[in-house]
């Protein structure tokens, strides 16, 4: 994935594409950072492509969280810009599940986990974080089973 990431850096800078170059720079940066601290807790410094998408949905959770920030402070043109980066992450991200797709995974997960109060939210998300990884916001995951286990 991170191939797939450099090549289109490098596509993007020969065609002049200095917007979707930064946000290339960016993510690989992110991702080089992620090595780093991954060496120094002794561990094997070359990522998995789980540990990447991991990586590109913090950056994409981050651009969702500025877009809600800068829309509310009147900072249209700011919230633009981060859609504009936000949509070139979740050109790397895995197809995002849909609402109906979460809710299934959420039942079969409270199903196996024997959930039946708020107090059980723990360990629902963790068992449906196994199964959406980097392909649902878990805000909105977090919220449905919420709403489930009350």
């Amino acid at each position: 994935m991170l191939e797939r990431i450099n090549n289109n850096l490098k596509e993007a800078l020969k065609a002049g594409n200095s917007e979707k170059a930064g946000v290339l720079r960016m993510l690989v940066a992110a991702v080089k950072n992620k090595e780093i601290e991954k060496r120094g807790k002794g561990g094997e410094p070359i990522l998995t492509n789980d540990e990447i998408v991991d990586v590109l949905s913090r950056e994409a959770k981050k651009r969702r969280e500025s877009i809600e920030v800068y829309k509310q402070g009147g900072r249209e043109e700011l919230a633009q810009k981060e859609s504009a980066e936000l949509a070139i992450i979740q050109q790397y991200l895995p197809e995002q599940l849909s609402e109906q797709e979460i809710e299934k995974i959420i039942d079969e997960a409270i199903a196996k986990t024997g959930a039946n109060s708020i107090g059980d939210l723990g360990k629902v998300m963790g068992e449906v974080t196994k199964q959406i990884r980097g392909k649902a916001d878990g805000k909105l995951v977090s919220e449905i089973v919420k709403r489930k286990l009350q």
